[in-house]
């Protein structure tokens, strides 16, 4: 499953826009039932997806991770210094004229990983005990950090520039509610599974039998949701291409820039390949649920605030999936544990 992945996500990505092409009213079936702003069945597909990695976590190593100052230093400078202005100026500079699509991309920006980076990272062979703590983290600053951050690279930086300034309302507790549902549950579950299956069994049985039995499902779930998002947005992808084009080209450079920054910075202060991995990818990666979820409450589901988020977990697939491939290879010239 692993050897073959490039060729399963290109096959669920064609039969998404197939299907969103041949099933008539396909596309507003799926986004009739919402959970947070996102399509149910995206939601399922994002939990599928990230319970057997969480499960794979050793808990108990946590305390490991905390300990490591470095890591956690620079993940949050990357992901809330960094991030957030980076995708501004790209946004500014690449989008002028486009103030819709600028806007859903700085929204992006703001909205931290803490979903499909846990499937790179593993994909990538990154340390899972870090990219657990570094979610954690991110998801906290999200709850207490992401309407704030709005204001000021939506209203405030353009002021002082001299640019269009636009308003962002969204609530705290919504930002909550969604990072408690897309992180909160599959967590909970794998915590409590590895628990579970260690003291009734044994952590022999739990590494060797258990974690063998459900470890594909991880990318079964993947490849579900990449159908699903294709299918929901095959039609704006095949009408609007010139549009879309003009997100992706923002998108592709703040994925490559973010991770080559993470992984040069964690290869400067000397972490090992695992956690230098885990620091790029969760630098790299965007809660794409939250900032959808956000453009439509704010801007409306027809809105180009929307499209761009929509297209954001479109580009971020191959993107990260190329960057998965460089990683592996930079392994081999890379010192481990």
């Amino acid at each position: 499953m692993d050897r073959f992945l490039p060729i399963w996500i290109l096959a669920a990505m064609a039969s998404g826009l197939l299907l969103g092409r041949l099933v008539p009213g396909l596309s507003d079936g799926l986004g009739a039932i919402a959970v947070q702003g996102v399509s149910l069945p995206i939601a399922i597909g994002l939990l599928i997806m990230m319970y057997p990695i969480l499960a794979k976590v050793r808990y108990a190593r946590l305390d490991a991770v905390t300990r490591d100052i470095r890591t956690l230093v620079l993940s949050v400078i990357l992901n809330w210094v960094i991030g957030p202005a980076l995708m501004f100026a790209l946004a500014w500079l690449l989008l002028p004229e486009l103030p819709a699509y600028r806007t859903g991309l700085i929204i992006i920006g703001l909205a931290r990983c803490i979903a499909m980076v846990i499937i790179w990272n593993d994909l990538a062979c990154g340390d899972r005990e870090a990219a657990a703590v570094l979610v954690a983290i991110n998801s906290v600053f999200q709850v207490i950090a992401f309407g704030l951050l709005g204001w000021f690279y939506l209203s405030v930086l353009p002021g002082w520039l001299g640019l269009q300034q636009t308003r962002l309302d969204v609530s705290v507790a919504r930002i909550a509610v969604s990072v408690g549902i897309f992180l909160g549950i599959p967590l909970v579950a794998g915590f409590l599974t590895r628990g579970v299956g260690e003291r009734v069994r044994s952590r022999d049985w739990y590494e060797n039998r258990f974690i063998p039995r459900i470890g594909p499902y991880a990318l079964y779930g993947l490849l579900f949701t990449i159908v699903i998002l294709f299918a929901l947005q095959g039609g704006h992808i095949i009408s609007r291409p010139l549009d879309v084009a003009r997100i992706a080209l923002p998108l592709l450079a703040y994925f490559v820039l973010m991770w080559g920054g993470g992984f040069v910075l964690g290869r400067a202060v000397g972490l090992p390949y695992e956690r230098t991995t885990t620091l790029a990818f969760t630098a790299a990666g965007n809660n794409f649920e939250l900032a959808i979820a956000v453009a439509i409450a704010t801007f409306g589901v027809g809105s180009g605030q929307a499209l761009a988020g929509v297209v954001g977990p479109l580009i971020e697939v191959p993107a990260l999936l190329g960057l998965v491939h460089l990683s592996l290879a930079l392994r081999r010239r890379y010192p481990s544990h």
